[in-house]
């Protein structure tokens, strides 16, 4: 307990003088682009940006869940020879509604439709079903099926966000969720947010279809199994568009802006995954000289002619496009669709001269619990107390290397963490130092008192950092923002003050004490 090798020493040492290593970049410029440097970032209340709400529009969500049953529905009972059927999808109910003319084929249909069930084995079921004596079958949605739903649209609207967001070149965004469908975004540093909100206003869900060159689309209402669409750079035309999904834009793996060798136009050249290669392929080589239209939230964006199959798994969407607006679009395309719809219900914008302010007053709170702590470890413990002084630097400096190298956020709350940790990094000094005081008082020798002083105060050490341990792990897991900062914070000060208050610390009272062999304790 009270003996170091040399190796150990120059290991401890070592491990210190990385700390500082690693806490540098924090304070000088990063000298060129290829060097590793990690800094902490800072948060939105501290630099400055922007803050938005989203909310993610569950109706539609619940509307394409039905619409997608009806179409599945209608799809096996022609596949399964049921004459005579109508499907109905009610979104006001959560449900479709299907009546079979045949009541022998009753039972086959309510078959076919216990198959539109998403629930897997065991699970409970997302479908509830009733039967009236009239032969009418409803399908509603239950509750637990609209909550996996929900949950799902917004785990995966966050990924989505998240991944057009880096496509921007945001430093270190905060996305988190909020409430049932609400999404939280801070983008430090970025104090204009509207092109932000462009992308994520988006739901960018591609799809490529056939046109219908027989359809009039003078009518009012288009013919079944066609839509009519805008054809955007057409002064608000519209074109006829087959309702089949050809191809899909999840398919998509890849797409660039960049300009036609041609006419210099900026295109979007986009690049399918093997199933979308194959597809597009088909579709191309039994169409040739047909337009085929590409269509992003139902608005048709380009349809061009397909003049000979197109085999290699690549293409190019032209239009009316500008630099930013092709970027935009390749942006979008890469990051995916969104499940629904996001809707910007709060935004704010904190000025960098709030975030000066608060780094200001963070620092100087910082600064004066620095200095208070030393004073108290000074007087109350005398030399060993200096030890603990000591002791704390290293915790501080090996804490910020710790979130430089994680390249962590910091927060106002990570500032509290910060503070607060100064003064639990010296508990187990007062702990250890009180304990060996009462093995001088008790008449040990000192270094009998300071063996026994550690290894006495090692279980209780121990035992009070590892509760507050697990219980900031568990504020880290389930809470949102800030909260997980300070968690964050609170628990890498943990780890370092256990480090530095039983290792470092002992290590300096075993080198005093090998120096100068003295016959009391200055304790």
């Amino acid at each position: 307990m009270m003996y170091f090798s040399r190796l150990q020493t120059w290991l401890i040492l070592g491990v210190c003088a990385l700390g500082v290593l690693l806490s540098l970049p924090n304070l000088l410029p990063k000298p060129a682009s290829w060097v590793p440097w990690r800094a902490i970032n800072l948060g939105l209340d501290l630099k400055g940006g922007s803050y938005l709400l989203l909310e993610v529009d569950m109706n539609a969500v619940i509307k394409e869940r039905l619409d997608s049953m009806a179409d599945s529905a209608r799809q096996s009972f022609r596949r399964a020879g049921i004459p005579r059927f109508l499907v109905t999808a009610q979104q006001a109910q959560n449900r479709i509604t299907v009546r079979v003319e045949d009541p022998t084929k009753i039972a086959q249909a309510m078959g076919l439709l216990r198959e539109l069930s998403t629930a897997q084995p065991g699970q409970r079921p997302d479908l509830e079903f009733e039967q009236a004596p009239d032969g009418l079958i409803t399908v509603t949605l239950s509750p637990i099926g609209l909550r996996e739903r929900a949950t799902a649209a917004v785990g995966q609207s966050i990924e989505i966000v998240r991944r057009r967001i880096d496509e921007t070149g945001v430093v270190d965004p905060v996305i988190t969720r909020q409430g049932e469908a609400r999404i939280v975004v801070q983008l430090p540093g970025v104090e204009d947010p509207n092109r932000i909100k462009q992308l994520l206003g988006k739901t960018a869900r591609m799809t490529f279809r056939l046109t219908d060159e027989n359809a009039n689309i003078s009518q009012a209402v288009p013919p079944p199994g066609v839509d009519f669409l805008t054809l955007e750079g057409r002064g608000g035309g519209r074109i006829a568009v087959r309702r089949r999904i050809e191809v899909d834009g999840a398919n998509l793996i890849d797409a660039r802006a960049g300009q036609d060798t041609r006419n210099s136009q900026w295109v979007v050249n986009f690049t399918f995954d093997s199933v979308g290669t194959r597809r597009f392929a088909e579709i191309s080589r039994a169409n040739v000289g047909r337009p085929f239209a590409i269509v992003l939230d139902d608005k048709v964006i380009s349809a061009p002619v397909i003049n000979e199959p197109i085999v290699g798994g690549r293409g190019q969407i032209s239009g009316n496009f500008t630099a930013a607006s092709a970027n935009e679009l390749a942006i979008l395309l890469r990051a995916g669709a969104l499940p629904a719809p996001l809707t910007v219900i709060e935004e704010r914008t904190v000025g960098p001269e709030l975030g000066a302010d608060a780094i200001r007053a963070g620092a100087l709170a910082i600064g004066v619990g620095f200095i208070l702590v030393l004073a108290y470890m000074a007087v109350f413990y005398g030399l060993f107390g200096w030890f603990a002084n000591v002791a704390m630097i290293a915790n501080l400096v090996l804490m910020i290397a710790i979130l430089s190298l994680m390249e962590a956020t910091l927060t106002l709350p990570g500032m509290a963490g910060i503070l607060l940790t100064l003064g639990l990094s010296v508990d187990a000094n007062i702990l250890i130092n009180e304990r060996i005081r009462e093995e001088v008082i008790a008449g040990r020798s000192p270094l009998n008192a300071m063996q026994h002083g550690y290894s006495r105060a090692f279980s209780t050490i121990l035992d009070s950092n590892a509760t507050g341990f697990l219980s900031h792990v568990m504020l880290f897991t389930f809470g949102a923002g800030p909260v997980r900062g300070f968690a964050i914070t609170i628990t890498v000060g943990i780890l370092t003050s256990m480090f530095t208050a039983t290792v470092v610390a002992r290590l300096m009272m075993v080198r005093w004490y090998a120096r100068n062999r003295p016959q009391a304790l200055p304790v």
